[in-house]
């Protein structure tokens, strides 16, 4: 096992309230796994991600990486970990230094994290650019002369200057046009068989994490809803969110029902108190009293498959 997650939660103080953006989340990652996070926009996702990697320090918790816990280490001893944990941010256009050519942008993780000399470094930076099939040639542009797509080669180029074994994707395709998208997809699944690399990979796309991942959680609200071979999300989900999301992607196979469910109400804000399920105020099997009084646990339903569900 690579990552071990344990009861990660992330609150963020305000004036009068604060806002629970993760609230106790936990799950694995495998060594050569790509594991899927998905939900709606403001659910706690992208705040996982960078909660696991130090970007935002975490209110509570702990992350075990490659076995070590490491969100109780000094900055200091976190540093020498640190360069087997990257990033790919979502936007191609504001993760880039518009200021900087391809070359130094490259060439910034080597310069400040190895003793390599300057013409090492060069070739480890050319080397990165044929990785993600770009031209020797793009190495003296700004990023402003590159297309989006373009764009996020580089910013994978410089995930993995120093040989990462576990990158956070935050869906790294959804600025992209979608013939753009199946390039950038097919290069991660390339990167990872030949690097041996591990994904955790955010996206609100659940075709795309069809497509990707071995493993899916669902997340509402800053908690797991469910968690799952990516079979067992998409075939037999049994949570009614899930199902809910899963109504909402078009599926050209037919193979899922094709009823459309609708879920009433707004979802509530992450600075709200909310006593039992996080998701009873919209959902369409609530039981009464359980679901609205009583949080349920993520227990597991059957091997490896894991609901947070009174029903």
């Amino acid at each position: 096992m690579l990552l071990r997650v344990e009861n990660l939660k992330k609150h963020f103080p305000m004036k009068r309230k604060t806002v629970r953006a993760v609230d106790g989340v936990s799950f694995s990652i495998q060594t050569g796994e790509t594991f899927g996070l998905v939900g709606e926009s403001g659910c706690g996702k992208t705040t996982v991600g960078r909660t696991i990697l130090r970007l935002l320090e975490p209110t509570s918790g702990k992350v075990f990486f490659d076995g070590a816990e490491i969100l109780g280490l000094s900055s200091k001893e976190f540093y020498k970990i640190r360069c087997h944990m990257q990033i790919v941010f979502q936007s191609p256009f504001g993760s880039l230094n518009p200021r900087q050519k391809v070359r130094d942008i490259v060439e910034e993780p080597l310069l400040i994290n190895t003793s390599l000399p300057k013409h090492e470094r060069l070739g480890r930076v050319k080397e990165l650019l044929r990785l993600v099939e770009l031209k020797e040639e793009h190495l003296w542009r700004y990023p402003h002369e590159f297309s989006g797509g373009q764009r996020q080669r580089i910013g994978i180029a410089r995930a993995l200057a120093l040989n990462p074994k576990f990158v956070v994707l935050d869906e790294p395709t959804s600025a992209l046009d979608v013939s753009i998208q199946s390039q950038i997809l097919n290069l991660l699944k390339e990167l990872q068989q030949k690097l041996a690399l591990s994904y955790l990979f955010i996206s609100h796309n659940l075709s795309i994490v069809e497509h990707l991942c071995d493993r899916v959680a669902v997340m509402y609200l800053g908690k797991m809803m469910e968690m799952g071979t990516t079979r067992d999300i998409f075939d037999r989900p049994t949570h009614p969110y899930t199902r809910a999301l899963l109504s909402a992607t078009p599926d050209i196979s037919q193979k899922r029902v094709a009823t459309r469910i609708l879920l009433r109400g707004d979802v509530e804000s992450g600075a709200s108190t909310i006593d039992g399920c996080r998701f009873h105020s919209r959902c369409p099997a609530k039981q009464g009293v359980s679901c609205e009084k009583e949080e349920p646990s993520l227990v597991e339903v059957e091997a490896g498959h894991y609901s947070a569900c009174h029903r």
